[in-house]
């Protein structure tokens, strides 16, 4: 079976939120069994379960909230904590936004590599999927079909030309997730900064934390990845898949999402208990993550 894991010690770092501007300190520390993911807001002594019910605004970052509080962009933290197995720990954040940092979920999975990962002595259950669950938004969309593994089929289409039509089609785990996924970084598009901070958003976004397209060119620098955009969807899918609160084994196809998208897929699946059923995997092997060492096929020059 799969036993639920927490962190070996506490991990703090701290930087900007890309939307607020804010500077934030966070503190991963090791939780109890059965505590799931829990953001505690340290300035206002409220804490937040990293839950689908307490997801409540998808503009450009996903955020939780409860009683007044918030948390926002957590999705690339989540992405991090689900896809290397850790399910349970508190994050202790003084501010109302998970800080950028590099604009990707690398850190994170740096942080928990220095953290340590401990097994704890108590079974996880996984969920399985008995039938299709789609949710759509006109020619958008995302389907969890049955399968035995977890993996994602995203495909991403801009009118940028150096964007344009990607698609990545990967089974995840945590150790081609800490090199194939958690570098790829955060993007937008110039021509939307002023639109996105007319509205209070994007205040500390800069070019060492998001890759800024403008129509042929990449403005930030090499892109770490040629296909580095859906990469980033696949990211965010992941952390936004796990305001499950359960591992999934489903084969997900995902087409012009986003976060409002992600999480309806989730709201979805827990809306149709007909659809799914928990069970008790085998035990996995330990963990044991080696963080970018880069594919080389997939490393490009920036257009």
């Amino acid at each position: 079976m799969a036993w639920q894991r927490t962190l070996a010690r506490a991990v703090e770092t701290e930087g900007v939120g890309i939307h607020s501007g804010a500077n934030v300190k966070i503190r991963l520390r090791p939780a109890p069994v059965g505590t799931g993911v829990v953001f505690v807001r340290t300035d206002l002594g409220v804490a937040i379960p990293a839950r689908a019910e307490h997801a409540r605004d998808f503009s450009f970052a996903t955020t939780i909230g409860v009683r007044g509080a918030e948390v926002g962009t957590i999705e690339h933290l989540m992405s991090a904590l689900y896809a290397l197995g850790i399910t349970n720990v508190f994050v202790d954040i003084s501010g109302p936004e998970v800080p950028v940092l590099d604009g990707s979920a690398l850190p994170f999975v740096q942080m928990i590599k220095r953290a340590g990962v401990m097994e704890q002595s108590s079974s996880f259950p996984e969920v399985r999927l008995l039938k299709t669950v789609r949710v759509e938004d006109g020619d958008r969309f995302v389907e969890l079909h049955p399968s035995e593994t977890f993996s994602v089929d995203y495909r991403v289409r801009y009118k940028a030309p150096v964007v344009g039509d990607q698609r990545l089609t990967f089974t995840v785990s945590p150790e081609r997730y800490a090199t194939a996924i958690a570098p790829a970084r955060t993007f937008g598009f110039l021509s939307d900064v002023k639109a996105l901070r007319d509205r209070g958003l994007g205040r500390g976004g800069s070019l060492s934390n998001c890759v800024i397209v403008d129509e042929h060119r990449v403005l930030s620098g090499r892109l770490r990845f040629r296909d580095e955009f859906v990469r980033h969807k696949v990211l965010d899918l992941i952390g936004d898949l796990a305001l499950l609160e359960y591992p999934l084994r489903a084969h997900v196809v995902a087409h012009k999402a986003g976060h409002a998208l992600h999480v309806a897929a989730v709201r979805e699946l827990l809306s149709q208990p007909e659809a799914w059923e928990l069970f008790e995997p085998e035990r996995v092997t330990p963990l044991s993550v080696h963080p970018f060492a880069m594919e080389p096929a997939a490393q490009a020059v920036a257009g």
